[in-house]
């Protein structure tokens, strides 16, 4: 049986999570990460030399990083449903998931650590002020994908994109912090919060 280490309020290992509630893939978890089994052990270190959560075993196969990991889940388990075969396609999905990864991650990780983490070295009010305008401006782009699209955020079929993103949206929903006004994401938000998935592993009050 699929495992996964990492404890289940990580947002990396809650993409794992959702994405075999999408695919109906049974797995066994192990906590790992702050509060639970160190991740720098060297036990950990064999599977995941940059000691983070999560990481995947599949018989003798192991992966991680996450983005990684629910691509080769969607492809491996899936039917073409969630993670297309045609390039086009696929490559579509594939850059919003990049772009979660490189641009959206990087525009919110200031403000989340000074907001949520509550982190004291976290406190120059400028590159506070100045993180929380990349992520509206960020969260901004997504808002016209979704408004151009009426549904998810390829269209109107929800793909893998939809779940980095979807974890993001809740990340910036749930940080306490004055929100700009996006109805498209807000929309989109609650069409996810149809999906038991999202119920599980998105929608529950954590960033």
């Amino acid at each position: 049986m699929l495992k996964i280490l990492g404890k289940a309020s990580s947002i990396n290992v809650r993409k794992v999570l959702w994405t075999c509630d999408e695919l109906g893939l049974p797995f066994e978890r192990e906590d790992w990460g702050s509060g639970f089994r160190a991740t720098d052990s060297p036990d950990y270190l064999a599977l995941n030399p940059n000691a983070m959560v999560p990481v995947i075993r599949d018989g003798d196969f192991v992966l991680w990083e996450s983005n990684a990991i629910i691509r080769y889940l969607a492809t491996a388990y899936g039917d073409g449903r969630l993670l297309p075969a045609a390039p086009r396609e696929r490559a579509r999905v594939e850059q919003w998931m990049d772009w979660q990864a490189t641009e959206l991650n990087n525009s919110w990780r200031y403000a989340f650590v000074a907001l949520v983490r509550k982190n004291p070295d976290y406190n120059d009010a400028a590159a506070l002020a100045a993180s929380l305008a990349s992520w509206s401006r960020h969260i901004g782009i997504l808002e016209q994908q979704l408004a151009a699209t009426s549904a998810y955020v390829l269209g109107d079929r929800f793909t893998l994109a939809d779940v980095p993103l979807g974890l993001s949206v809740n990340r910036w929903l749930m940080t306490p912090m004055q929100h700009a006004d996006y109805p498209a994401v807000s929309a989109y938000f609650e069409r996810l919060s149809l999906r038991p998935g999202f119920l599980r592993h998105g929608r529950n009050g954590l960033p």
